[in-house]
């Protein structure tokens, strides 16, 4: 009787750490793992960063070729920005979307520039935020969830191009 005992407790055992492990997965409500969902969310906060940047740029801006980045801008991250909403949502990854605090400081000092200073931080803002999003966007496309990997695969080009125009632009600035 007691060899018995034995192997039943053990299987006792386990499947309480089975069950409290499903439930854990249900409590996060999350079908990603840490990294998609960190992925997710980073993505759509510098998107939201990009576009609020952006539309600095827009009205503080005199040069035509940092306003068209700027409109570029825009229209590529809320085209990406609602394809990442739909993804988080579909993955159920929770958590709210708002620009760092950082970021947003940044964008409030922007905002006070004028002319050829303002175009140079712009630009500065947007080389260094795209070379931290090639380097997202590049592990994104690793992800084991499909889905994630899909979208960073295809987003990846379109990020590239960001940086290379913002880079080309403040290197034309005097």
């Amino acid at each position: 009787m007691k060899n018995l005992i034995t192997p039943v407790l053990g299987l006792i055992i386990l499947l309480t750490i089975a069950c409290n492990n499903r439930h854990a997965k249900n409590y996060n409500n999350s079908s990603v793992d840490s990294a998609g969902a960190s992925f997710i969310k980073n993505g759509i906060t510098g998107g939201l960063t990009e576009i609020k940047a952006s539309g600095e740029a827009i009205t503080n801006s005199n040069n035509q070729r940092v306003i068209a980045l700027a409109k570029m801008m825009i229209d590529d991250h809320t085209t990406a920005g609602d394809e990442l909403t739909k993804i988080k949502t579909d993955k159920q990854v929770s958590g709210a979307d708002s620009i760092s605090a950082e970021h947003q400081l940044l964008i409030e000092n922007l905002s006070k520039k004028t002319g050829t200073a303002f175009d140079k931080e712009y630009l500065q803002m947007m080389v260094a935020d795209h070379i931290e999003a090639v380097k997202l966007f590049t592990a994104g496309s690793h992800n084991p969830d499909t889905e994630i990997s899909k979208f960073a695969a295809a987003t990846l080009p379109v990020i590239q191009t960001h940086l290379d125009s913002a880079n080309a632009i403040l290197l034309s600035l005097k």
